[in-house]
């Protein structure tokens, strides 16, 4: 149990480390692409799988999150990544992510809209 807090803590921390890594100029453009989406992603407070959706709701925090960071990190310099780190360390509250938070309400309602539109379509062609 106590493996899987410092997992969690690690993980809380990269994800911030991430997020000063896309805001900082010395970044490689592509890592700071990735990084980009992955913090917004991961501080946005809407999922893109609710989580109330058996297995797959959680499977973003799971794999896709964890796999979207190690990939980031892979790509920041090495002595960069130390600095994001401990400047991580020394933020004392969470950012959010707003515009991703709008992103993925906009999804939901398009695929909302979507499937409106879908059975609509679908209702009118049944009854005639």
């Amino acid at each position: 149990m106590e493996r899987l807090r410092h997992w969690a803590r690690a993980l809380k921390r990269d994800v911030l480390t991430l997020w000063i890594a896309a805001r900082d100029p010395r970044t490689p453009w592509r890592a700071k692409l990735v990084a980009s989406a992955v913090a917004a992603y991961a501080l946005s407070p809407i999922d893109l799988i609710p989580d109330f959706i058996p297995i797959i709701g959680y499977l973003d925090d799971l794999v896709i999150v964890p796999l979207g960071i190690a990939l980031a990190i892979r790509m920041i310099p090495a002595g960069l990544l130390d600095e994001y780190r401990r400047m991580a360390a020394l933020h004392d509250r969470r950012p959010r992510s707003i515009g991703t938070a709008v992103l993925i309400g906009a999804i939901w309602l398009a695929a909302a809209a979507l499937v409106a539109w879908w059975a609509l379509g679908f209702l009118t062609r049944a009854s005639a």
